[in-house]
């Protein structure tokens, strides 16, 4: 699969505890960019962060949340991304959805050559 020089990263922000019946939200998205043939998917676990309920999930020790942060990273071309975000937004009941243009420099796997 080759990408466009030009393409688009979607980044999408939600907790580790949101889940779609019983698996995590993360998981679902994860498994749906694959099904849709995307180019790729990345799951962040943050160490700090609050969002729209302005409520802080941290690791400190001191207030050790189990819903911490989740970022969620695609990148594709802009129509797949496109088609993509219908499925977030049917999908996805809180959380924060950013897309921008990103350049792609360099795309490839070595197949398994050392």
């Amino acid at each position: 699969m080759d990408l466009p020089e030009k393409a688009v990263r979607l980044r999408i922000f939600t907790g580790e505890e949101n889940r779609i019946q019983h698996s995590p939200l993360f998981e679902v998205i994860v498994n749906e960019a694959r099904k849709q043939g995307l180019a790729g998917a990345t799951v962040y676990r943050g160490v700090m962060g609050y969002g729209k309920n302005s409520q802080v999930r941290t690791t400190s020790i001191l207030r050790l949340s189990e819903d911490l942060p989740m970022i969620i990273e695609i990148v594709d071309s802009a129509d797949k991304i496109e088609n993509f975000k219908i499925f977030l937004k049917e999908t996805m009941t809180e959380g924060l959805i950013t897309a921008e243009e990103v350049e792609i420099v360099l795309y490839k796997h070595n197949q398994g050559k050392k």
